[in-house]
This record gives C-alpha cells, sequence and structure tokens, in this order.
C-alpha cells in the first residue's frame, strides 16, 4: 500500500477521503469539536505543504437521524488548523467549479457525501460519485480508516477509478499500530449503539457490556427496561427484524457481564436506579456506582483490554461518570489498552486522561472491531489492488 511518501503532488488535483464524522450537541444541529477533524487536519496540512491542490471529502451522520448534516461546522473547525474552503456542493457545477480553479496549496471541503444515494448504494446506477469526479483526479488518499470496513462508493469505487492511489497519514497510524497489536484472550468493554458490530466479538472471551449495547444485552435476556425497551427500538441501528436480533443476541451472552443499575434522566438530573426497580419510565443515559465498581475491579484484573464504545451519553457532564471512571481505571491497567471509536477519544480529551496512559488510541469504532475479529476490511483491499 502507497502512502504519501510514495506520490510526487506538486500540481495535481487529489482527492482526499477524510473522517471528520463528529457528536452533535443533544437536541441541537450543533457540532462539537472532535479529535477526528484535528488528525484529519494533519494529512491536509501535508499536502498543502507538497502543493497539492486538494479536494477533501467526507460524510456526518446518516439519512434520518438527527445528526445528518452538512459539514460547514465541520469547515470552521478544520479552518482552527488549516485553511480550507467550505463548498455547498458535491458533484454539481459549483463544486467542479471550485475544484477546477484550485490552485497549488489550495484546499477545499465539499458538502456530506451522504446526501448522495450512491455513496451508500454503490449498485445505484448511474453513480455520479463515480461517474463525475473520478476523471478530474490524479491521485485518491484514504485518511478514513474508521470506514475502511462499510462499502461505500467513496470507500471502494473511487480508489479503483482513479489512476493513483494511497494512504493519508492517519489511516497509515492506524494500521501501523494495529500491526503492533496482539489482544488474544483480552477482556472486551464493548459499548455504543451499533450492537450488530458487538455481536461478532461474542465468542465466549469475558465481555463488559455497556452503553445501549449493555441495554439490550438485558432486553434479549427479558428484562423489560420500560421506557428504555421502545426507546431502543427506535435508536439501534440494527439491520433486520429486531426481535429476531435479540434471540441472537441471547444465544450470544456467555461469559457477558450486564448492567446490575443506570443513571436515568429524572427532570433532567442524573438519578440512580438499581436493575430490580425497573420497568421505569425514564430515559437510561449511564451505567450506575454499583456497575462502575463492578466493571473496574474486572479491569483491575486484565492482562489486555479492548474498549469500545461509551459506557453512557459521555457528551453530557452530568452523565459522564460511568465512561470517566471506566476509562480512568483501563487507563491504570497493568496490561496492553486498546481504545476504539471517536466518541471514546473525544472523551479522553475532555476528561483529560493522558493519552500516553493507553496502549493506543484509535479514532475507528466498527472498522477496528471488524479488524480485531479478522474480517477483511474493503478499504484497505481497494488500496491493495
Amino acid at each position: 500500500m502507497k502512502t504519501l511518501k510514495d506520490f510526487n503532488f506538486k500540481g495535481k488535483k487529489v482527492l482526499l477521503r477524510a473522517d471528520i464524522n463528529s457528536d452533535v450537541a443533544e437536541r441541537t444541529e450543533k457540532i462539537l469539536m472532535s479529535e477526528r477533524i484535528k488528525e484529519a487536519s494533519k494529512t491536509i496540512i501535508e499536502l498543502k505543504k507538497q502543493k497539492a491542490k486538494i479536494v477533501v471529502i467526507a460524510h456526518q451522520g446518516n439519512p434520518g437521524k438527527e445528526d445528518f448534516l452538512p459539514l460547514k461546522q465541520h469547515a470552521k473547525f478544520l479552518n482552527k488548523f488549516v485553511k480550507i474552503k467550505f463548498i455547498d456542493d458535491i458533484i454539481g457545477e459549483k463544486a467542479i467549479e471550485s475544484i477546477n480553479n484550485l490552485k497549488n496549496g489550495e484546499a477545499i471541503l465539499l458538502d456530506n457525501l451522504r446526501f448522495l444515494e450512491e455513496e451508500l448504494d454503490i449498485k445505484k446506477i448511474p453513480n455520479r460519485i463515480l461517474e463525475i469526479l473520478a476523471p478530474i483526479f490524479d491521485i485518491y488518499i484514504n485518511d478514513a480508516f474508521s470506514v475502511c470496513h462499510r462499502e461505500h462508493s467513496s470507500i471502494v469505487l473511487l480508489p479503483k477509478a482513479i489512476k493513483e492511489k494511497g494512504a493519508g497519514l492517519l489511516l497509515e497510524k492506524e494500521i501501523n499500530s494495529l500491526k503492533k497489536i496482539s489482544i488474544k484472550n483480552c477482556l472486551y468493554i464493548l459499548g455504543g449503539a451499533k450492537p450488530e458490530e458487538n455481536i461478532k466479538l461474542l465468542k465466549g472471551k469475558k465481555v463488559l457490556a455497556c452503553g445501549l449495547f449493555g441495554q439490550l444485552c438485558l432486553v434479549a435476556t427479558g428484562k423489560n427496561l420500560g421506557y428504555q425497551n421502545e426507546f431502543l427500538k427506535k435508536a439501534v441501528l440494527i439491520k433486520g427484524n429486531y426481535d429476531d436480533f435479540l434471540k441472537k443476541l441471547k444465544e450470544k451472552l456467555v461469559n457477558v457481564e450486564i448492567p446490575v443499575d443506570f443513571a436515568v434522566n429524572f427532570n433532567n438530573k442524573r438519578k440512580e436506579f438499581d436493575l430490580k426497580d425497573f420497568p421505569l419510565n425514564y430515559e437510561i443515559e449511564d451505567i450506575g456506582k454499583k456497575t462502575i465498581k463492578k466493571y473496574s475491579e474486572e479491569i483491575k484484573k486484565a492482562n489486555a483490554i479492548y474498549m469500545k464504545g461509551p459506557a453512557g451519553n459521555a457528551s453530557e457532564k452530568q452523565y459522564s461518570k460511568g465512561t470517566y471512571k471506566i476509562l480512568k481505571t483501563v487507563s491504570k491497567c497493568r496490561g496492553f489498552s486498546l481504545i476504539g471509536g471517536g466518541h471514546l477519544s473525544d472523551a479522553i480529551a475532555a476528561f483529560k486522561i493522558p493519552i500516553k496512559k493507553f496502549g493506543h488510541v484509535s479514532l475507528s469504532g466498527g472498522a477496528l472491531l471488524n479488524y480485531i475479529a479478522g474480517e477483511k476490511l474493503p478499504g484497505l483491499e481497494a488500496l491493495e489492488k
């Protein structure tokens, strides 16, 4: 796989697939500053130094979700680190004109790729992303390891259509770090809202389940959480039938520890309840102190740890206790620790836990998990062919 050092970028039009997907402040459309944005700027800076004509493509959220937003705010955050102009277009006349007018060392950011159906559906014909963008560029650079497990147009089709292709600084860093990692017989701490990813790792190893995933594990065992049962049906991304998934999850819960208490939104304040107190008509926001203590004891005994996803709604201070306490305990663990996902890297920065306290902090969630599960990543394969 080629990296930046393998190219002469001067005067070349470079299509850079970055990942600047970020959290959104609750009940708003305000993008929060993320480590992904900061890290993405490094490859842009390097390409500008080498006098490339840089066009950055990226995504934010998913169709139908509250975080499905334009990238204008991201451009403002990027400009804290590197000069870049936002273009509120992707494949239209405005975008094409802006690309053609680029001078050496200039960079633009096009709008949310997922506004186009072709990004998520690579079988859609005609594929305007491929037909319009690919012929314009000399070099394709993928710096978005976190979506390399996705078969999206910008990840698997564009690198095949553009003659020269390679990895950006962040993607190169992630791969080199993972090559050094051995996490056999490690403890898994699995949170977040994407249970289909987590279920791949339920193969009998010790697992601490938290976040929405932990709640789903409880529901799969037949526990009625009340309001949260209905919330999970709407909020969690599951392909196929929800009930069928719960049956499959129930069969996989060997050696999986589940929460014994939760913190809920009680009139906009944190209040903790034991599991026996449920069902309740409140939204669950975090694990409680008993679960934190229980999980912390397991973490202290672990020889190696892989943590994916927050334990709760870590973006809200009053509900970040579980995530903070677990990360703090992991940072003191005697064994190797691998932290995955943009949410956790943002939390580490917000909590001001020294990043050197962890073995490796990845900005990727699903892609990292698939890598650990031994699956091939389409995005990496596209760069190697």
